[in-house]
């Protein structure tokens, strides 16, 4: 896959997920870049409640998807990762997401990169913690060294619709 394909799909993601918003009721923008680590500004009709949304994009298929450093970081309540699994066309598979809370993605990102620090490399190295910005979870069916597993967070919109009801 050439990079501008990556990038494509990354920017069709961001609006399947504001599409998948706005069929349950809610008001979806996707930023286009322009808010930082916010993908989908999401409300409620009123525009009254609101929260942030992350886009990570994958491949259904895919064993990881990356999150990056960032995902270490507790942006609040009101702050969502969604992992979207985004089908090439010609594939005939589903779309497959995963709606995790910041609170959640950072606790099990720093304890699965803390135990990825302190297990030898497979030449029996050190890892270089410093250098290493790189974070990726394991899709269903995989679980992570932590065991947790994302299986519980697939299709769970509804932690969006309740942090913006009113």
């Amino acid at each position: 896959m050439s990079r501008k394909d990556k990038g494509y799909r990354g920017d069709a993601s961001q609006f399947f997920v504001a599409g998948e918003l706005c069929r349950r009721e809610l008001v979806a923008v996707v930023t286009l870049g322009n808010c930082p680590n916010t993908d989908v500004l999401v409300s409620n009709s009123s525009g009254t409640r609101f929260a942030h949304v992350q886009v990570k994009t994958f491949v259904p298929g895919s064993r990881t998807v990356s999150v990056g450093q960032k995902s270490e970081r507790g942006y609040g309540p009101a702050f969502f990762w969604v992992l979207a699994g985004i089908p090439t066309p010609e594939s005939g598979k589903p779309f497959e997401y995963f709606i995790v809370p910041s609170a959640d993605m950072a606790r099990n990102m720093k304890e699965t990169f803390e135990t990825w620090a302190r297990t030898p490399g497979v030449k029996g190295q050190r890892h270089n913690i410093e250098t290493n910005t790189v974070r990726a979870i394991r899709l269903p069916p995989k679980v992570e060294t932590n065991g947790w597993s994302l299986e519980q967070y697939r299709d769970r919109w509804d932690l969006i619709v309740e942090a913006v009801s009113t």
